[in-house]
């Protein structure tokens, strides 16, 4: 596969935030009477604002905005446990030091995505879109589209590299490449991306003189 800069999910992608994301949800399923593993077959991937709206229907947005803050703070505080997942900081190292271009395009709001960026240790980002920047969040293309006009790209040019359902839908929609990374076997259109990895360690990137990179899988 080819391409000139890479748009990198978050949670679960470059960072294992599980145990936080799961702490955090079932505190507020709890709040509420819900069953844990009915909202947490449903928020992966999606701004915590849509998956709010889902489970209080009929509530109004400024009910949905205490909530949301409520859950937002929860969120940015507990970081515990979190690291960066294998293979992310060897492959951001590498795109710097090669002068790949790369950005972080998260569902997450700045406070919780830049204290897991801060957390897992990861290199700074110069393009960092999060869900305050787009009206509509993943599986929609929005945050994708934003993240390669910021990059200076067409979308096509672009590698998403995801590990939800709902951002790989969104990098599709966009239409950039895909690299799905521990995306679950029966996602939809899983046979549409170009990689299906199990870790990031798997890929081998290499800036041409072009400015053109070469994705493979490593031998």
């Amino acid at each position: 596969m080819q391409c000139k800069g890479f748009l990198f999910d978050l949670d679960g992608t470059l960072v294992d935030s599980l145990p936080v994301v799961e702490r955090s949800w079932c505190h507020w399923a709890d709040r509420h009477g819900l069953s844990h593993s009915e909202v947490l077959n449903f928020i992966h991937g999606k701004q915590a604002i849509t998956s709010l709206r889902h489970f209080l229907p009929g509530r109004t947005e400024a009910e949905i905005q205490v909530e949301f803050s409520w859950l937002e703070r929860i969120e940015s505080e507990d970081t515990a446990g979190i690291t960066a997942l294998p293979g992310a900081l060897a492959v951001l190292n590498h795109l710097d030091e090669a002068g790949i271009p790369w950005a972080i395009v998260t569902s997450g709001s700045v406070p919780v995505a830049h204290a897991r960026h801060r957390a897992a240790g990861l290199p700074d980002a110069k393009v960092f879109v999060t869900a305050e920047q787009v009206k509509r969040g993943k599986p929609e293309p929005d945050a994708y589209l934003l993240g390669a006009e910021l990059l200076g790209f067409a979308p096509a040019e672009c590698a998403v590299v995801e590990d939800a359902a709902a951002g790989m839908l969104s990098g599709l929609a966009a239409g950039c490449r895909v690299i799905a990374v521990n995306v679950p076997g029966d996602a939809p259109r899983l046979n549409e991306a170009d990689f299906v990895l199990t870790t990031l360690e798997a890929l081998s990137i290499n800036r041409q003189s072009d400015g053109t990179v070469d994705v493979r899988l490593k031998d």
